[in-house]
């Protein structure tokens, strides 16, 4: 699906009532976090901005590629790391942006499992002729550092997902930008 109706999905979601809601936003865990994901990925959204090193690596793209982003709403990580992937992939008409639901078939993030596990967002960019040139994701080293850390002293989720996002809130973003311009260069050959 393209970026306006993975929106449109999550939207749905949140406006949906209690009685009609889908597993797993069934669970007011889940449809409370995915609420609060709605809100942080508007934010960056309508706030958040590419530097320009970024700009001029995604425009040094010179042969179409399709990016496929694996991801769900309601993924704490995805609503800080979609939005800049998606202002990239707008910044080059060469890239075509494709969203696919993790827990939907084609299940497609079997084949791009992160330690053994379907971990997301997780980033894959093609060539034209679906090769697959590189992956990211499901997060930036320096945070996925500090959630491993948290894990290892078995914080539980209430203080793992408050450090992460006291992190994504004071990087801005400039790590997901930095890590994707390093894995474009790389495809690239640079």
């Amino acid at each position: 699906m393209d970026f306006k109706t993975y929106l449109a999905y999550h939207k749905t979601i949140i406006s949906q009532k209690e009685d009609q809601r889908e597993v797993p936003y069934d669970n007011e865990d889940y449809f409370n976090y995915t609420k609060l994901n709605w809100q942080r990925s508007d934010r960056w959204i309508k706030t958040a901005s590419l530097t320009q090193e970024c700009k001029a690596t995604v425009a040094a793209i010179m042969s179409p590629q399709q990016w496929i982003i694996i991801t769900e709403p309601w993924c704490g990580d995805a609503a800080h790391v979609v939005p800049f992937i998606y202002l990239m992939a707008q910044s080059n008409p060469l890239i075509n942006l494709d969203l696919q639901l993790r827990d939907q078939p084609p299940f497609l993030i079997n084949e791009y499992l992160t330690r053994g596990s379907k971990s997301i967002p997780k980033l894959v960019i093609r060539n034209s002729q679906n090769t697959d040139l590189g992956t990211w994701g499901p997060r930036p080293q320096e945070c996925q550092e500090l959630y491993d850390k948290l894990s290892a002293e078995s914080a539980d989720f209430e203080t793992v997902k408050i450090a992460l996002q006291k992190w994504y809130n004071a990087d801005k973003g400039m790590a997901i930008q930095q890590e994707i311009g390093a894995l474009i260069n790389t495809i690239s050959g640079k």
